[in-house]
């Protein structure tokens, strides 16, 4: 009976010891991208104040901005993480309250200190379709909150976009149709689903977005080309 009470005192200890080291293992995590997050949004604002002086042809600005701990922690920090990740814009939805830096690629530690753009798709500031990816347990989890008619804003150095939301669907990983260019200058979230699935999330939650004002674009250019023809005529 002894032997039994003590083979069980010596499992609970085990399994607290256990949930202990994951709790750290957690609470490191999220430090870890909070750190990041902040110090991608200070090189993101560091270098847009250099660009609006000097133009933006001065991109390279951007690495030489002063994390908030200082250079040399910095330095060491991005010699330990390997590749080095390029800052490509802010996203920014205001009725979310959803800020984030908008990085080059979909890799882990892309991923883990912001957004990234989905290669093969347009870059910011670009016409075209312009995919970013986010994980739907950091940065993108605020987009199970995301409405039609939402706008989101996409802050380059070079000025911001203002898209609105024309569509939110639910597709397979396999479909990258909708990473396809469209009709008119796009932006779309990608992200998993559903939001609290346990393991990998066997769908996509697709955000699609239209720039603003492009639609009146669309129908004054048609109006200029209906014009012509009937002066033609």
């Amino acid at each position: 009976m002894k032997a039994d009470s003590n083979a069980l005192r010596i499992v609970q200890g085990g399994l607290l010891v256990l949930g202990l080291l994951l709790l750290a293992v957690f609470a490191v995590a999220h430090i870890h991208r909070f750190i990041m997050f902040r110090a991608e949004m200070v090189k993101f604002e560091a270098r847009h104040v250099e660009d609006r002086k000097e133009g933006a042809a001065e991109i390279e600005a951007m690495h030489h901005a002063i994390p908030p701990w200082g250079n040399q922690r910095a330095k060491s920090y991005h010699a330990n993480m390997g590749k080095p990740v390029e800052l490509l814009a802010v996203l920014r939805i205001p009725t979310l309250h959803l800020e984030v830096p908008v990085l080059d690629g979909t890799d882990k530690v892309t991923l883990n200190r912001g957004v990234g753009r989905i290669v093969g798709t347009s870059l910011p500031g670009q016409s075209g379709n312009i995919g970013i990816a986010g994980h739907r347990d950091g940065f993108f989890r605020k987009l199970k909150d995301i409405r039609t008619g939402d706008a989101i804003e996409l802050v380059t150095t070079s000025g911001r976009d203002v898209f609105v939301v024309d569509q939110i669907r639910i597709t397979n990983p396999s479909d990258v149709s909708v990473l396809r260019p469209r009709a008119k200058r796009s932006l779309t979230l990608v992200t998993c689903y559903p939001f609290y699935f346990v393991g990998p999330a066997p769908s996509r939650y697709i955000v699609e977005a239209s720039l603003k004002g492009q639609a009146e674009q669309d129908e004054e250019q048609q109006g200029r080309s209906l014009l012509l023809e009937g002066e033609k005529q």
